[in-house]
């Protein structure tokens, strides 16, 4: 299948002609376009073409090419009811690849999108979708999408971040093991073996290189060796280049940087694969992205994942009666919540953060990924009250969790709110025996997302938890709607209440 993959880079200066003019507004239309022919013909063609004296760029781009659908679905909004509007969507949604040549990576079943503007699934998006799936008793997608990662892990390696051919070069998130464990709690725990080779297969793609790790070379892609020989995981991506589907911006922020410029595409990208794009969390100075340095970063959410994802592996070979692979991934699981607990445990603080390993010291960005160990359980009791008190203070506001306290201007920082977290921090209270804070997560997020339903007949990307009568800005393009997490992550608290 991956024969169909079209790349837009190989289109060269033409496609860095249409992106630094800007023919479009949003920078991901072109690389979701259908060429109508291969990338040499179009090429061959612009090149001849190009200086003639009417030349336009964006009637050759039309001749060329078939445009992507604007993809504003109207759902009809059925007496300003969310949870019937949103078990409406769920099949305008859910998308087949048709057999083509495009950048979308073809699967074999269907899958949900998160809408607007993004025509394809991504992969974090997808648990957090499939929370409302759930509810909704579409356990029939559920196991297509699980299907449909398990064929890209045998295809490619690893899940990339999105069905497109310019996601190939990192991943997002890896809540594959999640997605088992919801699959398995609607058909039995059978899904564990079924897909246990995809799940060995994702966690080598993770600590690829990392056999490889010493004090003279700490780290190897996604792995990074610490100073008493400790494995924990950074966010990567195999290419320094300007990303497709961000190419003006990442230029534009390349030309202003003051700061070291030579991976600086590569932490863009990073910060892509991590799903926070973008957030001070990733920046030296808290606040520039010109400052990113997503790869010298440990992240919280991230090794407290690969502990979900070593756990699994451990309860499958259980399964499977394989006494010593179960004590192999046992043991790497124990191994990687000491490493948490000693590096991204900051007793001052009283809170989880990313380590700089390059500097061997904590980052001062707070976020609210430190509720990660708390949603794994992998936090002490004692920990786990600091941290519950940081929710409560620093990150619950009138709509919901903030992601982080810091104002930049970026999406993924203060005043917004996004679905996927508020999950987290709830289950993560709940965990923890602190109930009031669960139900207020909870209750103020429903109540953000109601009133927002209410005026637009919406549901949203992202929210303003700070200030809910003003819409969630910031960011590379405008608020979305849709939208998949958001409507896994209402109903499955609805649900709750």
């Amino acid at each position: 299948m991956s024969s169909h993959l079209f790349y837009i880079e190989d289109l060269q200066e033409l496609f860095s002609d249409v992106q630094t003019q800007r023919i479009f507004a949003d920078q991901k239309i072109f690389p979701d376009c259908l060429p109508r022919f291969t990338a040499s013909e179009i090429l061959q063609k612009y090149r001849r073409q190009q200086h003639e004296p009417a030349f336009d760029l964006l009637g050759f781009v039309k001749e060329n090419f078939i445009l992507p659908p604007a993809d504003e679905f109207v759902a009809e909004v059925e007496e300003g009811n969310p949870v019937i509007h949103i078990q409406n969507l769920w099949d305008k949604l859910s998308r087949r690849t048709e057999a083509g040549f495009s950048s979308l990576i073809q699967l074999p079943q269907k899958f949900v999108v998160p809408g607007g503007r993004f025509r394809e699934f991504f992969y974090w998006d997808s648990y957090f979708t499939m929370l409302g799936l759930q509810v909704s008793r579409r356990i029939d997608l559920i196991e297509n999408m699980v299907e449909n990662f398990a064929y890209l892990i045998t295809e490619f390696g690893f899940i990339p971040n999105g069905n497109r051919s310019y996601f190939l070069s990192r991943s997002q998130p890896p809540f594959f093991s999640l997605m088992l464990d919801l699959l398995a709690e609607e058909n039995g725990r059978d899904c564990y073996l079924k897909y246990l080779p995809q799940l060995k297969a994702e966690y080598a793609f993770w600590m690829n290189g990392s056999e490889r790790l010493s004090p003279a070379e700490p780290a190897y892609e996604h792995s990074v060796r610490l100073p008493e020989g400790e494995l924990l995981n950074r966010f990567w991506d195999r290419e320094n280049t300007p990303r497709p589907e961000g190419y003006y911006e990442d230029l534009e922020i390349f030309n202003h940087s003051t700061a070291e410029k030579a991976d600086l595409y590569r932490n863009i990208r990073a910060a892509c694969a991590s799903g926070w794009d973008f957030s001070g969390r990733w920046f030296a100075d808290g606040q520039d992205i010109s400052t990113i340095k997503t790869t010298d970063l440990i992240p919280v959410d991230l090794n407290s994942l690969l502990w979900h994802l070593e756990s699994t592996l451990a309860k499958c070979a259980a399964l499977a009666g394989k006494d010593e692979e179960q004590e192999y991934y046992h043991k790497k699981a124990n191994q990687r919540a000491s490493a948490i607990r000693k590096y991204l445990w900051n007793e001052e603080k009283g809170g989880y953060f990313d380590f700089d390993f390059k500097r061997g010291i904590a980052s001062e960005a707070w976020s609210i990924a430190m509720a990660f160990p708390l949603f794994f359980g992998l936090a002490s009791e004692t920990e786990a009250e600091k941290v519950i008190g940081h929710l409560q203070t620093v990150f619950l506001k009138e709509g919901g969790l903030l992601t982080t306290p810091n104002t930049t201007g970026q999406q993924w920082d203060a005043p917004n709110g996004w679905a996927p977290l508020q999950w987290i921090g709830y289950k993560a209270a709940l965990n923890y025996g602190a109930l009031e804070l669960a139900g207020n997560i909870a209750g103020n997020w429903i109540a953000t997302v109601e009133r927002v339903f209410k005026t637009t007949g919406k549901m949203m990307e992202k929210y303003n938890v700070v200030d809910s009568s003003l819409a969630a800005g910031g960011g590379e393009y405008p608020n979305q709607n849709g939208f998949g997490w958001t409507n896994g992550v209402y109903l499955k608290m609805k649900m709750n209440e």
